[in-house]
């Protein structure tokens, strides 16, 4: 028979695994989402612009975003562009069509960034302006990322509230 103190502690470690599983998955889908959410509201920012013209906006500002150069991927920039054309198709017609291609479009570009070890969410965590301030409590950036610059903007979590309100800056919402 298991005695108290050691059915606690295994409960504990079980229970610690678990949130450990569930703040893991939560940055991932936040990180994700909130790119997503970066994406459509830019897009919509140019929607009648051009299209060349549109996606090369959103893009540099993506990549200004994320303190990297516009060409710093040269071999990811196609799934870049496209994801991007993709957003723009929507953000001018928003129909079951241009969603399916905006799916489409991410897969690809989230099977490039797997090439490079790495995915949207990571990236979206580890480099952007926007990203929220718990994220880095789940993952820490790590400290030789390539390219990796100060995010001064990014809240700190506070002492006198739960880490997962640590959000992002005011000028990103």
């Amino acid at each position: 028979m298991t005695h108290f103190v050691e059915e606690l502690r295994a409960d504990a470690a079980a229970a610690i695994a678990g949130m450990r599983e569930a703040a893991l998955a939560a940055r991932h889908l936040h990180a994700r989402a909130e790119l997503m959410r970066h994406m459509l509201t830019t897009a919509r920012k140019v929607a009648g612009k051009p299209k060349a013209e549109a996606v090369e906006t959103v893009v540099r500002e993506w990549m200004d975003a994320w303190n990297l150069d516009r060409h710093d991927w040269p071999h990811i920039a196609r799934e870049m562009e496209s994801f991007t054309a993709a957003f723009h198709d929507y953000a001018n017609q928003p129909s079951d069509g241009h969603d399916a291609a905006l799916r489409d479009n991410c897969t690809a570009l989230d099977e490039a960034l797997a090439r490079e070890n790495t995915s949207i969410s990571e990236q979206m965590a580890f480099r952007s302006q926007c990203a929220h301030g718990w994220w880095e409590l789940v993952a820490p950036t790590p400290a030789d990322l390539p390219g990796a610059k100060p995010r001064p903007s990014m809240p700190q979590p506070r002492a006198d509230a739960p880490f997962w309100e640590a959000g992002c800056a005011d000028f990103c919402r």
